[in-house]
């Protein structure tokens, strides 16, 4: 058995632990398009900082490919799958045969059209470890920074930079920052967090036209820069899947088991469109731990033992200078609303479960018995959920639950 994995990321590599769980033979290639051993890419904003390095920022060295027995080959980019023929063509010229196939190809920054963006010299994206080291090299301490996107790319980068740099400015179509995680007032109390770091922020405005080193916005404001960052958001890499023929809406779509819509062929991480469980429909998924847990999913049915990944939930979980976000699920239904200093709490309940939070500041903390009960979807009057909502502890759950849940008597 010949199992090949497209692309090196963290989803590849519970790929390979999948398939070792149950096949300690079969041969296993590993083709990656960055020259890098698999990394933990939401780092990238503390390596900028100086808070990790590239050691520590390593997610499996190059031990865990040897150990696995398996073979990788960095700084290749696949550029043509035959599904029929089962065959993958590398840019070299290279044609790999295999018998089961996943494809973990991440995303790549989405560069809308923009008048005279050519013109700009020193511009920049931010997701690679390559983008990271680009960007590092380039600013000075009098670089005026003109950030594209207040998404969570755009503003981890700014976190990344900040004090090394003059001033960073923030441009975004949207009404508020994080638009696509945070509710209006969850906006406005983080964007104030970071107004006080020294964050200028133009929401609801977009750039008209760019000359070298000015930005002219649809408002008529003009923003001087050094540098630019393109960071309005990211697109799953399917041309591999659209181009064999698999199934592919904003992502390659995939069941619970992460098989796709193409016999031998699986999909896991950022590019993979798969059953979420609030919701009940596909979606893409870009988050650290649901891309591990496809990926081992996929590597477990690709060597024919079958555990359907059923727990998937739209999840954010990240910080800014110091205050934690921490958003999953919905936001619909009946509405709890905590707000005190430093913390900010929403919760949304409907047919009496509990379907999405956004929690900010104070309020992440033990956010892992929120997420449970999204996860195990726990009927709320069966619980002191009026407990839980004030100060989520164990406590609140039936005795038979803490057992469950400690794993032991309490």
């Amino acid at each position: 058995m010949h199992y090949l994995i497209i692309g090196n990321s963290i989803a590849a590599a519970a790929v390979i632990e999948g398939i070792r769980s149950q096949d300690q033979e079969g041969a296993i290639t590993v083709v990656g398009e960055e020259r890098q051993v698999c990394y933990a890419r939401p780092l990238i904003s503390y390596l900028l900082q100086g808070k990790t390095d590239e050691e520590k920022m390593c997610y499996r060295d190059q031990a865990f490919f040897d150990r696995n027995r398996v073979s990788l080959l960095s700084g290749t980019r696949a550029c043509h799958l035959d599904a029929k023929e089962k065959t993958v063509t590398l840019d070299d010229g290279t044609s790999l045969g295999y018998d089961r196939l996943v494809l973990s190809t991440g995303s790549s920054p989405f560069i809308p059209p923009m008048q005279g963006l050519d013109l700009v010299k020193n511009r920049f994206t931010f997701l690679t470890l390559d983008d990271a080291h680009a960007l590092s090299a380039a600013i000075r301490s009098d670089s005026r920074i003109l950030i594209l996107g207040a998404g969570l790319i755009g503003l981890k980068c700014a976190e990344g930079i900040l004090d090394r740099v003059r001033s960073i400015t923030v441009v975004d179509l949207a009404p508020r920052i994080l638009a696509s995680i945070l509710d209006g007032q969850g906006s406005v109390h983080v964007q104030a967090h970071l107004q006080q770091k020294g964050l200028t922020f133009h929401l609801s405005d977009r750039v008209k036209e760019f000359t070298a080193n000015e930005a002219l916005l649809e408002s008529g404001t003009i923003v001087g820069f050094d540098m630019l960052v393109v960071a309005v958001g990211v697109k799953p890499n399917t041309e591999l899947a659209k181009e064999a023929g698999l199934m592919v809406n904003r992502g390659i779509v995939v069941d619970q088991s992460m098989r796709t819509s193409v016999k031998d062929i699986w999909a896991a991480g950022d590019c993979a469109e798969a059953p979420e469980l609030v919701s009940g429909s596909n979606r893409v998924l870009p988050l650290l731990c649901n891309a591990y847990l496809q990926g081992e999913t996929a590597g477990k049915d690709m060597a024919g033992k079958t555990e359907p990944f059923t727990q998937a939930i739209a999840m954010n979980a990240i910080s800014f200078f110091g205050l934690h976000v921490i958003t999953a699920g919905l936001y619909e239904g009946e509405e709890k609303l905590f707000t005190e200093e430093g913390s900010y709490k929403r919760l949304f309940i409907k047919d009496n479960r509990l379907i999405g939070y956004i929690l900010i500041g104070k309020a992440v903390e033990r956010a892992g018995i929120y997420t449970a009960l999204i996860r195990n979807q726990t009927a709320l009057d069966t619980i002191d959920f009026d407990l839980i909502c004030r100060q989520p502890a164990l406590m609140a759950f039936a005795k038979s639950v803490r057992q469950q849940q400690l794993g032991g008597s309490v």
